[in-house]
């Protein structure tokens, strides 16, 4: 009752590129093909991790988690962004654009802190290799993925809670392609000064404190590589990093750019595209990444291809 006694906005419009006609119907092929393979490549890889038991050690499990996150935040973005880009003036309710943003961030967060647990899992193994087991046994993964869940829970519910807390008297229309934070600030008829700190204190906590422990874990763990005497070893340990890394630097360095710019830091369509980077981007190149520079997933995936087959054919 009190939100409809100070907000008169019961639905927003999400404008999506509707300014660019010919390049809507463009993207809405290319984000359906990206969001295909996204779906199969993260399921392909949580599939093969969870029927193959060699892969159930803590590089692997970490691994899946990432992937039900990825194929999650595509689930919650992609659906809605291809009726944007089909449709003109995309309406939403006030609640469904309440459950996107909270997914939303819930997704992103968890995935912030994911890569936080895959980094230090990299540097016990590489650097205290003798006693990783006792360091990352399976008490201290269930510990680290459960907070990484937890986290994101408190977060999204925090910050979307506050944002919808405000009131909405119009404009309604959303210049952008789901309900995220910024966009929907914006239409907020009351003093968000105290929100910006608490959001940008926020974004430095679970983004950026995060990624400077897994700078400072891959410099120790850069250090334990050159050192190594196997080149076997240092070969295999840069490939698992860089694959890693690769990842990380993709995911920060987007997100962060999102929700660390100033207001009129860019211009609409490039900050859609910034957004489109981590929430797209990311979660499609995660199982090409991973699966393509680590030879015993592909080796996994071909047991099971083989095992299929013989099933098949006996």
């Amino acid at each position: 009752m009190k939100r409809q006694n100070h907000s008169s906005v019961v639905e927003f419009i999400l404008l999506g590129f509707s300014n660019f006609p010919a390049l809507q119907e463009q993207l809405f092929g290319v984000f359906l093909g990206v969001h295909l393979v996204t779906l199969v490549g993260n399921v392909i890889i949580t599939v093969v991790i969870s029927l193959e038991q060699s892969l159930h050690v803590p590089l692997y499990l970490f691994l899946q988690s990432l992937s039900v996150v990825d194929v999650s935040i595509s689930a919650v973005i992609t659906p809605e962004m291809l009726v944007v880009l089909s449709t003109e003036n995309t309406v939403i309710t006030f609640a469904g654009c309440f459950a996107q943003m909270f997914l939303i961030l819930l997704f992103g967060v968890t995935e912030c802190f994911l890569l936080g647990a895959m980094a230090y899992d990299r540097f016990a193994a590489i650097c205290h290799p003798l006693s990783y087991a006792m360091i990352m046994n399976k008490r201290v993964f269930m510990k680290l993925v459960v907070f990484s869940w937890v986290s994101g829970i408190m977060v999204a519910t925090v910050q979307t809670s506050w944002v919808f807390s405000f009131p909405y008297c119009g404009p309604n229309e959303i210049n952008h392609l789901f309900c995220e934070t910024p966009p929907v600030l914006e239409l907020a008829c009351a003093d968000t000064f105290l929100f910006e700190i608490y959001a940008f204190t926020g974004t430095i906590l679970t983004v950026m404190v995060p990624f400077l422990l897994i700078l400072l874990s891959y410099i120790r763990i850069l250090f334990a590589i050159l050192k190594m005497l196997s080149t076997t070893g240092r070969q295999k340990a840069f490939s698992t990093c860089a694959s890693h890394l690769t990842s990380v630097t993709l995911f920060y360095g987007t997100a962060s750019m999102t929700y660390l710019q100033p207001k009129s830091g860019y211009s609409p369509e490039t900050k859609k595209l910034m957004s489109l980077a981590y929430t797209l981007l990311t979660p499609l190149l995660n199982p090409l990444i991973y699966s393509l520079r680590n030879s015993e997933l592909k080796r996994a995936l071909m047991r099971l291809w083989r095992r299929k087959v013989d099933l098949y054919t006996w």
